[in-house]
């Protein structure tokens, strides 16, 4: 079972994102402020 599980994985190469996406994601998390005004969510990205 562990060989046919080793075939299986190998045959498909692992997807990693790019760097520029993490780099993105990263900024974009630390620029993001969430404020609620009257119950509804606002989210406003600053940069």
């Amino acid at each position: 079972m562990a060989k046919l599980y080793m075939k299986n994985t190998s045959q498909f190469p692992k997807i990693m994102p790019k760097r520029e996406t993490i780099k993105f994601i990263l900024n974009y998390s630390k620029d993001l402020k969430i404020i609620k005004v009257d119950g509804k969510k606002f989210e406003l990205v600053t940069s």
